[in-house]
């Protein structure tokens, strides 16, 4: 019988979160967690990730992965029309599931291959996107195995720290403010409706809203012995490269292309105590990774940063100075002043989460972020589409 400190965990993809993750399992303390396969339709990929991070055995589908009986979670590291399935075949097969953020999408399930999935009314993405979020969470309730969402704002050290002084000051949360910013997405998903399920605001925006309800819900249990939830929401996006001064043959370091969604967002959140959060994302933003959460008490201010730290400061005249080595996320270059991140797995939560994830699959409890977080931020999302859609505020069921 295996000792239960033991945790084997079964990654699906081999991307640029996929690696992420790779290192924050690798930082793990009190269990041994092990990393045993790796499961992607890229073998190259896959087998270049298995050669970097020790990884025993690379696999060319998902099934094969639930099949073995090593695995005691997968860690879903791929496109959002995937989360739902991959959740409910994992959850059917007895695995625990570490699902990356959004928990899932509006993917068009259904729908012809030609159609037009952007165009869907938004009403209706609501409803579906809410209803793959709540499929997911019943079918691991089911199963009994853990749904544990990788929202690693939640983690966050400043967050945390955040989270403790808002617990001592015992003062009332007035206004949120946050936001992640940066020069555009990894993915060649993210370009378009059908496999990402939306634009920046998905993408980027769930990390305040999750962070957001996360606080709201903390001080409600606290006070009232019940979570304080969002009521309505506000909401406007759009395409900043379609603006007409921006040509796309000119110079620039923003990515553009995206087909069909949009590249910034905002939205204002009123919560049912008639406090206000307000989110911003954009993929419009140079400089490297912008990500951070203020925080107005009745009592304190607190403002949490998970990118730019301040922790290391650096000039380069030209940069080839720095050539090799890393600085911080979606940095154009490392010429002139920049802010490199000494731990950024660390500063942004990757490596607290999986931390949690594993103590709750090693002890059987709950983590911090679970599918429940995951499934109100979705819907809190696809009203902020409805909103934006229809020029409106959303109010959300009670």
């Amino acid at each position: 019988m295996r000792d239960k400190q033991r945790v084997n965990i079964g990654i699906v993809g081999a991307g640029f979160i996929a690696e992420t993750r790779a290192r924050s399992y690798a930082g793990v303390t009190g269990y041994d967690a092990r990393i045993v396969a790796v499961a992607s339709r890229g073998q190259e990929r896959a087998r270049a990730y298995a050669q970097r991070f020790g990884v025993p055995d690379v696999l060319s589908d998902f099934e094969a992965l639930l099949d073995r009986k090593d695995v005691d979670v997968v860690d879903l590291c791929v496109p959002n029309y995937l989360h739902r399935p991959m959740t409910e075949q994992a959850a059917a097969a007895g695995k625990h599931v570490v699902c990356s953020k959004p928990l899932t999408a509006f993917d068009g399930h259904g729908l012809p291959d030609d159609a037009d999935v952007a165009a869907t009314p938004r009403a209706e993405m609501l409803r579906s996107a809410v209803e793959n979020a709540e499929a997911m969470v019943a079918a691991t309730e089911r199963a009994g195995v853990r749904l544990m969402y990788a929202e690693n704002w939640v983690y966050a050290p400043s967050i945390r720290k955040a989270a403790r002084l808002i617990e001592a000051a015992d003062g009332t949360i007035l206004e949120m403010r946050g936001g992640e910013c940066h020069s555009g997405s990894h993915s060649p998903y993210s370009t378009h409706w059908r496999y990402t399920g939306g634009g920046a605001l998905l993408r980027l925006g769930v990390h305040p809203m999750g962070a957001m309800l996360h606080l709201k819900r903390q001080e409600g249990l606290r006070r009232d012995g019940r979570p304080i939830r969002p009521r309505a929401i506000t909401a406007e996006v759009g395409d900043l490269t379609k603006a007409p001064g921006f040509v796309a043959e000119e110079r620039h370091w923003v990515r553009t292309g995206w087909v069909d969604v949009e590249n910034w967002g905002t939205a204002i959140i009123t919560f049912e105590d008639g406090t206000r959060g307000t989110v911003f994302a954009s993929d419009a933003v140079l400089g490297g990774m912008e990500t951070n959460l203020q925080i107005n008490l009745s009592n304190a201010h607190i403002k949490c940063n998970m990118s730019h730290t301040g922790l290391v400061q650096a000039y380069a005249p030209d940069a080839s100075i720095f050539a090799g080595e890393y600085l911080i996320e979606k940095l154009e270059t490392s010429a002139g002043w920049s802010p490199p991140a000494p731990d950024e797995d660390w500063a942004q939560g990757h490596r607290q989460a999986v931390q949690d994830f594993v103590g709750c699959v090693a002890e059987d409890r709950a983590p911090l972020a679970d599918g429940h977080l995951g499934r109100d931020v979705i819907e809190l999302v696809y009203a902020a589409y409805l909103s934006a859609a229809e020029g409106r505020r959303v109010e959300l069921p009670r």
